[in-house]
């Protein structure tokens, strides 16, 4: 939350995402919107569904006419030795910090390169760094996106 905080402080209309409930992410918007001066929306989308990810920028950019920065840092995790790491929950984590990142990139993409500019970021953990036991999804899917691309 801190990059949406830094950046609807500096003036910038934002979009607020989240893996919570749609009303819980409203109150946040709000919340983050009158600490700082600046509009803050929301958006709710399935992650794990690119369908969904292709509607949420779409909406964005509908609402607000342009993307100009867009921060992949989405997080979810499930911890567990990889012999018991069950397929559904890896599969749900790849989705939602491997895919969703792509899905939301290529989405995006198009838009700024249309507007000749724009800026997408992915984010990273410590697990990019360090390794921590029984977080075997976390740590390979977070290691390969601590880069920050620019067009």
């Amino acid at each position: 939350m801190g990059i949406l905080k830094s950046l609807s402080a500096a003036g910038a209309s934002t979009v607020m995402h989240g893996l919570i409930p749609a009303e819980e992410l409203r109150t946040k918007a709000g919340k983050v919107s009158s600490e700082t001066g600046s509009p803050v929306s929301f958006a709710a989308a399935d992650l794990r569904d690119p369908a969904a990810i292709r509607d949420m920028v779409a909406e964005v950019v509908a609402q607000h006419g342009r993307i100009d920065i867009l921060c992949n840092n989405a997080g979810v995790q499930y911890v567990a030795p990889v012999k018991d790491f069950p397929e559904d929950k890896w599969n749900a984590v790849i989705d939602v910090i491997l895919n969703s990142t792509f899905h939301a990139s290529k989405a995006a993409l198009p838009h700024m390169l249309k507007q000749g500019w724009g800026r997408i970021v992915n984010t990273g953990s410590m697990h990019a760094l360090v390794a921590s036991p029984y977080k075997s999804a976390w740590v390979e899917i977070r290691f390969g996106c601590t880069t920050q691309h620019s067009m």
